[in-house]
Parts: structure tokens; C-alpha cells; sequence
């Protein structure tokens, strides 16, 4: 395989700015679902959202170990991993449909048949795209993001054909997600065209299997954490999980500042620069905490701009609680890519199964039922004695104890990582971005816009007063956008004397 260098921030960069444009065609899919569908059926697209999961849990195992392989440069890793997995698609897609006469009932899908069987192709895809973007992430990071906005608008243009135009409702929107996945594998596959034409090595799907077993230990811990959120079925029916769907719609944006480090587990693993992972959490800092303070802000406006009927606005609380699990899961995801960058057990193709046992590896598969040894004993014994099935305190009590959970397993990882290796944090930049975004906090707590267009003006007039201060405090920051100037000038100038 040709071996290329991973621009860790540049890639970052692509990838968080094709979400942040993707935000616009994610909200406009967003307003079209939630007007279309009545809150029933909009709750049975979260329940959907939340039962998918189980059968997909098996794409990401092949998926982790091929892209460390991609990134180390080993022979024909790609059409090894693509193989295996889509070998595993096919077995998961079989086991969801024959689960259909025992699920359907259990959730209270018997009217909603179809929508079932137009999911199994979600199943199948997703396993697909697992496994080509973990191969795109090892070697080319950034075409993951022109996928993004690839899907992203594919998905959008299908659901007006489908939602608006043809009023198929329900159905539209799960056959508007299943074409939009089509066409990003067709993206994916033409990236990765020249190394799928390589042979199969089947000694890399022993290894592979053999290092499953620790992922498949990891999923099902994730698995039985997950359980907390079948809790809002079972205590606060198919209400309190369109609260919690509606919500996450708003929060997941925060979440989005991830992806500035997305490159840095395969920089790590082909470079060790740990130097990296400070610069890292600058960027994601310093996109993720002014988005959090905004939410915290006016969470009632945001749920507004979803739907202005104004019937999810009662969750404020559920998003004010989601926005700060985000900023904290979105910390732990950066420390997290730490983790799996520095750890070189695998480093000569090969997965040592004792090895890996006694590796830092092994904690990070194994913080998912740290999460579920604290959240669902607790969850049970709130939602039964203090929720009185109340869908909106459900939903709250949910959140919250999931947000508790995130922060004890992020601590946990930081002690791992500080023991290991020196992260320097960069602290001092913090404290500048809260400033900012508690400068642009207080200018947007005397504003309650109650319709769209205001606040959409609103959150532009926010993030202008964000990007001004935090460029009058730092000047790393000027030094940034003088920079990006000069690039773009750069491209344009050959253009402009052609």
C-alpha cells in the first residue's frame, strides 16, 4: 500500500468543517421529519434509533483493527477489512429480519412492518461504511469528510422526493436514509478503488478475529449500557423518547468538534507525535465549548427552531443536561483517540491476545461497564421511585445519570493517559474560550427568540461576538485565521491568472 503522510489537523479541519455545513442540510432533514410526522411517529424513528444499534454492533471490530493496519502501511489491509465485515453484514441483516415477528411486537411496530424491512438495508450499509471509513481514516482522513457532505445532501435531497413530494412520511424517511448511504458507498468505493483491487490475506482475518474477542467484550459492555435508554420506552413510552430524539438532534452538533481530531489515532500510530494531541485539544476546544455555552443558553430557542409548535420546548431541561454531556464525551472522544494511538501491541501485524489482555488497550474497552456499573442501577432506582413515569422526568433522570456516567469513565481514561505519557493541556486557552463564550453568554440571555429566522439571527450574532473577543484575547488565534488567509490566498492566486 502507498504510504501517505496523515496531516492530522488539515484532515481534522476538512472533516469538522464539511459537519459544520452539513449542520444546515442536517436541520432542514430535521424540520421536514419533525413537521411531517406526527410526535407518535416521530417517536418510532427513535425507537428505530435505538434498536439499529444492536444489530450493528458487530461492524465496528474488523473495522478498529483494519484501520490500524491501513495506518502502520500493511499490504492489502482495505479489501481484507471490506471483505470480513461485509461477510458479518450479511450474517446481522439475516438475524434482523428474523427477529421481525418478536421485535415488532415488543416495540409496538406491528403498523410500522415496512419501515422495519427498509431498515434492514441500514444494517447492511452500515457494516459497509464502518469498515471503508476506518480505511479512508488510516491512510486519507479527509475524504471521510467530502463522504459526510456527500451523504449529507444525498440524504436531504431524497427526503423532500420522498417526505414532501411523494408524502410517503415514515417510510420516506427511512428509504431517504438507506439511498443516501448507497450513494456514500459509491463515494467510498471510487476513493478506495485502487487498493480493493488487491488480494485477500486471510491471515489478517485470523488476527483479527482472534482481536475481536476484546471488542466484542467492549461492545457488549457498550450494549448493556445502552440498556439506560431502553428505559424511556419501558417508563415513559414512545413520548419520552421523541423528547430525548429531538433534543440529541441539537446537542450530537456539539459533538461535532470531534472530528477536528480524527486524524490523531493514526498519527499516533505512524508518527508518535505526541505533541499532537495539545494542538488538538485547542481546536476542539475551542469549537466545542462556545457551542455548549450557546445551547446552555437558549436551550427553549433551539428546540423552537426544530419545531415551532413548541411542543418539545418542554425538554429544555433534557438539552441543557445533553449539551454538557456532549462537551464531556466530546473531551473523553480526544483522550480517547490518545489512548488507541499510543498503544503499540500491534504494531508487526500481529494481536497478541495475552499481550492485549495486559495492554492500556484493554481499559478502553473496558470503561463501557464502568459507565453501566454506575448509570443503570442508578437509573432503575430513580426512574421506579422518583419519575412516577412521567415522560418528561424520565427523560431527564436518563440524561442526567448518563451525563454522570460519561464524566466518571473520561476521569478514569485521563488517569490511564497521564500515567503513560505527557499530554500537556493546554489550560490557558480554556480559560480564553470560556471567557469568550461567556462574554457571547451573557449578550444572548436578554434575547428569547421564539421563531426560526430570529434564531438563526441570534446564533450568528452569538458566534460573531465569540470569534471577535476570542481573536482580541489570543493571539495564537490571529495568528490562525492570518494563516488560513494565506493558504486560501495561495489557492486562488493560480486560478486568477489562469
Amino acid at each position: 500500500m502507498e504510504k501517505k503522510e496523515i496531516r492530522t489537523h488539515y484532515s481534522g479541519v476538512i472533516i469538522f468543517a464539511a459537519k459544520l455545513t452539513t449542520v444546515a442540510t442536517g436541520i432542514a432533514f430535521a424540520l421536514i421529519v419533525a413537521n411531517s410526522l406526527s410526535q407518535n411517529e416521530y417517536g418510532i424513528l427513535g425507537i428505530f434509533n435505538i434498536i439499529i444499534p444492536y444489530f450493528t454492533l458487530l461492524s465496528g471490530p474488523i473495522s478498529f483493527w483494519t484501520m490500524r493496519f491501513v495506518a502502520r502501511g500493511t499490504e492489502c489491509a482495505t479489501k481484507t477489512g471490506v471483505v470480513a465485515n461485509m461477510t458479518l453484514a450479511t450474517i446481522a441483516t439475516l438475524v434482523y429480519l428474523a427477529l421481525l415477528p418478536i421485535v415488532s411486537p415488543a416495540f409496538g411496530l406491528q403498523n410500522y412492518l415496512i419501515v422495519y424491512l427498509i431498515m434492514a438495508g441500514q444494517v447492511l450499509e452500515a457494516y459497509l461504511i464502518t469498515v471503508l471509513e476506518s480505511c479512508l481514516q488510516g491512510n486519507q482522513p479527509e475524504f471521510v469528510g467530502y463522504g459526510l457532505l456527500v451523504g449529507e445532501i444525498s440524504k436531504l435531497a431524497f427526503c423532500y422526493a420522498f417526505v414532501v413530494w411523494q408524502h410517503w412520511a415514515l417510510p420516506g424517511v427511512a428509504l431517504s436514509i438507506i439511498v443516501a448511504y448507497a450513494v456514500k458507498v459509491g463515494f467510498y468505493t471510487k476513493v478506495d478503488f485502487k487498493e480493493l483491487r488487491q488480494k485477500i490475506v486471510f491471515n489478517y482475518i485470523k488476527e483479527w478475529i482472534k482481536g475481536s474477542a476484546f471488542n466484542v467484550y467492549s461492545i457488549i459492555g457498550d450494549r448493556i449500557a445502552a440498556i439506560l435508554f431502553l428505559m424511556l420506552m419501558l417508563y415513559g413510552t414512545e413520548i419520552a423518547a421523541s423528547y430525548y430524539y429531538a433534543t440529541s438532534q441539537i446537542a450530537n452538533i456539539i459533538a461535532y468538534s470531534t472530528f477536528l481530531a480524527f486524524a490523531l489515532t493514526p498519527k499516533l500510530l505512524s508518527e508518535s507525535k505526541i505533541g499532537e494531541v495539545t494542538t488538538s485539544l485547542k481546536l476542539v476546544w475551542m469549537f466545542a465549548i462556545p457551542m455548549a455555552v450557546g445551547v446552555l443558553t437558549l436551550p427553549g430557542s433551539f428546540l423552537v427552531f426544530l419545531k415551532e409548535s413548541g411542543e418539545y420546548v418542554v425538554a429544555a431541561p433534557v438539552l441543557a443536561i445533553l449539551a454538557i454531556d456532549a462537551l464531556v464525551s466530546t473531551t473523553s472522544t480526544v483522550f480517547n483517540y490518545v489512548l488507541l494511538g499510543i498503544e503499540r501491541v500491534d504494531e508487526k501485524a500481529k494481536i497478541p491476545f495475552r499481550e492485549v489482555a495486559k495492554s492500556r488497550l484493554f481499559v478502553a474497552f473496558s470503561l463501557p461497564y464502568v459507565h453501566a456499573a454506575i448509570t443503570l442501577p442508578t437509573a432503575f432506582y430513580a426512574l421506579t421511585f422518583f419519575a412516577h413515569n412521567d415522560p418528561l422526568q424520565v427523560v431527564i433522570y436518563v440524561t442526567g445519570i448518563n451525563t454522570i456516567g460519561h464524566a466518571v469513565t473520561f476521569f478514569v481514561l485521563y488517569y490511564v493517559i497521564h500515567k503513560a505519557v505527557k499530554v500537556q493541556i493546554p489550560w490557558n486557552k480554556m480559560g480564553k474560550y470560556i471567557t469568550a463564550s461567556a462574554i457571547m453568554a451573557t449578550i444572548l440571555f436578554f434575547t428569547h427568540p421564539t421563531r426560526r429566522l430570529t434564531t438563526l439571527i441570534v446564533t450568528a450574532i452569538g458566534g460573531m461576538v465569540y470569534a471577535i473577543v476570542l481573536l482580541a484575547i489570543d493571539k495564537e488565534t490571529r495568528m490562525l485565521v492570518r494563516t488560513s488567509l494565506n493558504i486560501l490566498k495561495d489557492k486562488i492566486k493560480p486560478q486568477s491568472g489562469a
